[in-house]
């Protein structure tokens, strides 16, 4: 994943995807005995392959058009104006088919939920979190350091896949029963906020992006932490279950309570100083209209996190005389992901420096 953000050259870039996609799709289906692992496994796997094809096809034509792989010289090629923009614009949408793969950017999002579900929650934890933003690091990178010539055709291509994006995923996140499958289509409205900082197109729009994801990771991180240690005890992800759990485990609860609202956007939480920065970019690159967009979803959002929120502190359930268990190991995991949650929203302005500093680098 660090060679796939940090390669300047498509062959790099292609080998460092590959390293990184087939060892996920091997972890999705480690569980042999169990149907559904398997079968996210397969599924994880046909997806990639056929996508990461696309991608491939994409990378050739860009060789085959500018006559270089290195990324910088691709840049030059295709600033002096020797290729129609027409046909860069369209084999860039042949490279888009591999990078809206790996950070679960719809129309490519539907490998999502099947693998999210039938993965081993920790290899879920990790595909939702390092994997993501290893894509959106690579997704940056490659459209603002070798296609600004053509930023005209795909700024409002990809502002219309971040509205997809963050709506498809939350309309569906409504209507999940189980938790890993609403923790899915939440990560795929969440590659939809992302979009908007990077259609932002300033630095920005970049620094938005990589808070964001700080922000994205730690609470993601944290609510599969939650997920994990009740299915130990429960062996059950439906949502259902975990009412009483605030009875069974108050720490938990919390811990839960801390990751969703975060999640959600809600003050003075990470995922709240995230959404700001991200739609402060949207609004001032003038694209008013798409920041309020993302603040429509994020009501929306809202409305699937409390309704889990709702099962875990307000129902009651019989199994609430038995406690969960949180070994020593996870309660110090979990307890620095809340902290980290809390400590970014509180206090966001030296993470925004990080950020920047990073971003600073792409202009």
């Amino acid at each position: 994943m660090n060679l796939m953000a940090a390669a300047g050259d498509l062959v790099m870039l292609y080998l460092a995807i590959e390293t990184t996609s087939i060892p996920l799709y091997v972890l999705a289906g480690f569980l042999k005995q169990d149907d559904r692992s398997t079968e996210s496994g397969l599924k994880y796997f046909l997806f990639g392959a056929l996508t990461s094809t696309v991608m491939l096809y994409g990378f050739s034509l860009l060789f085959g058009l500018a006559g270089a792989t290195n990324l910088y010289a691709l840049a030059d090629a295709f600033r002096s104006g020797a290729v129609s923009a027409w046909v860069l614009a369209g084999t860039l949408i042949l490279v888009l088919v591999g990078f809206g793969f790996k950070v679960s950017m719809v129309p490519f999002h539907f490998w999502s939920p099947d693998v999210y579900e039938g993965a081993p929650t920790p290899i879920t934890a990790f595909v939702s979190t390092a994997s993501k933003a290893a894509g959106f690091a690579v997704l940056v990178r490659v459209l603002i350091a070798v296609f600004p010539s053509v930023e005209a055709y795909w700024v409002p291509m990809l502002s219309l896949l971040a509205v997809l994006t963050m709506t498809v995923g939350n309309l569906l996140a409504l209507a999940q029963k189980n938790i890993k499958r609403l923790l899915a289509y939440s990560s795929v409205a969440h590659a939809g906020y992302v979009l908007i900082g990077l259609v932002a197109l300033s630095a920005f729009g970049v620094t938005s992006i990589v808070f964001y994801l700080a922000a994205y990771m730690v609470s993601n991180l944290a609510a599969f932490a939650v997920v994990i240690l009740f299915a130990r005890t429960a062996g059950s992800e439906d949502i259902k279950d975990y009412a009483g759990l605030s009875r069974r485990s108050p720490g938990l609860a919390l811990a839960m309570l801390v990751a969703l609202l975060s999640l959600a956007g809600m003050p003075p939480l990470a995922g709240f100083v995230g959404k700001l920065w991200v739609f402060a970019a949207a609004v001032e690159s003038g694209l008013i209209w798409l920041a309020f967009v993302g603040v429509i979803n994020a009501i929306i959002g809202l409305y699937y996190y409390l309704t889990v929120l709702k099962v875990v502190y307000l129902y009651r359930s019989e199994d609430e005389d038995k406690p969960v268990t949180v070994p020593r190991t996870y309660a110090l995991a979990l307890g620095l992901c809340v902290v980290a949650i809390v400590l970014i929203g509180t206090l966001s302005a030296p993470w925004l420096g990080w950020a920047t500093q990073a971003a600073s680098s792409l202009f």
